[in-house]
């Protein structure tokens, strides 16, 4: 809590001398006050635990960059990869590039720094991108499936269906819908009085543990925040739960056991991304905050922010023969330039 302009905080000791950083600031036409700084405790306290979590979240994030980076390039120079399928695949990749440039810069940074502070501003910008890649993620997923689900189950009509123009829309969708998603969950957050403590445990910015901060009910927040994870991720995966219900009954009836085998294959990876997403933002945005602890909440936002960005490449370029064929030619196209 905050007494007589210091910091005091459940997490950490009580610092020894002024902090001017944690002054409130007085909100307009309002009796709430804001804080200047907040201070993200992070992972762990423990030195030697830093710097190895430093150097895993480190080469975790190379992957990220070097995974998405190379499928956005194969893509994008592959006439053969010119598909609706690897259309939206590109645009994964490149929400997944954002979402992990958003978050792990600062957790490492926070991670061997002493200064662990992070400004209202830089925190509000990480709350409402992460917030808007989070929910434009979710919806993807739901639209990649839509678009197996013609594959496999409309081939005849894939390429009158899935055209250019409707592609398009398809990826718009949900830029369009997570950007009015931030937009009314991050003003809400924010009008809050943070008079608990400005000491976050947490490494990013997100907003159930600012929830808990305030000294004020939040209850129309939290009623937001279901609503919206509602909306996006339970008719998300339940779109996409159809979906594959189609595909494996059409999958079923193909009568050539190697031709089950061929088509259930491309679809495997994508039910691996679904799985691993929808079940670490459910047990985030969908459970009421008392009911898991701090620590678990951390390792789970951990989960979706910084591991999922790092496997969907690896997943989707691993088990793809014609992206890792490309892949190939390109590297030996190069190799022979030089």
């Amino acid at each position: 809590m905050i007494e007589q302009g210091r910091c005091l905080s459940s997490y950490e000791p009580e610092p020894s001398a002024f902090d001017s950083r944690c002054l409130p600031v007085p909100l307009e036409n309002t009796n709430q006050t804001l804080p200047n700084w907040f201070i993200l405790l992070g992972l762990s306290t423990v030195p030697h635990l830093q710097v190895i979590g430093f150097l895993i979240f480190l080469v975790m994030y190379i992957i990220t960059l070097a995974g998405n980076g190379l499928l956005l390039i194969t893509v994008r120079i592959s006439f053969a990869l010119h598909t609706p399928m690897y259309f939206f695949l590109s645009n994964l990749s490149f929400i997944d590039i954002c979402f992990s440039s958003t978050v792990v810069p600062i957790l490492l940074i926070n991670t061997l720094s002493a200064d662990k502070s992070i400004s209202v501003s830089g925190c509000v910008f990480q709350m409402f991108i992460s917030l808007v890649l989070g929910a434009a993620e979710c919806i993807l997923l739901a639209v990649m499936a839509y678009d197996r689900f013609v594959a496999v189950c409309r081939p005849l009509h894939y390429n009158s269906i899935m055209n250019m123009r409707f592609c398009i829309i398809l990826v718009l969708i949900p830029w369009i819908v997570g950007f009015i998603d931030a937009c009314i969950q991050v003003p809400l957050t924010w009008r809050l009085p943070f008079c608990k403590t400005h000491h976050i445990n947490h490494f990013i910015c997100e907003m159930p543990p600012f929830l808990r901060l305030s000294c004020r009910d939040p209850w129309l927040n939290e009623v937001a925040m279901y609503v919206a994870a509602g909306l996006i991720v339970l008719c998300s995966f339940l779109l996409t739960l159809i979906s594959y219900i189609f595909i494996i009954s059409a999958i079923l009836r193909i009568s050539s056991s190697k031709g089950r085998h061929a088509v259930f294959s491309t679809c495997t990876s994508h039910l691996t991304v679904i799985a691993f997403y929808y079940g670490t933002i459910m047990s985030i945005y969908l459970k009421p905050p008392s009911s898991h602890s701090l620590e678990t909440e951390k390792i789970v936002s951990l989960l979706y922010t910084v591991v999922t960005p790092m496997l969907n490449p690896i997943i989707y370029s691993i088990r793809n023969k014609d992206v890792m064929k490309c892949i190939t030619i390109i590297i030996r196209k190069t190799s022979k330039s030089d």
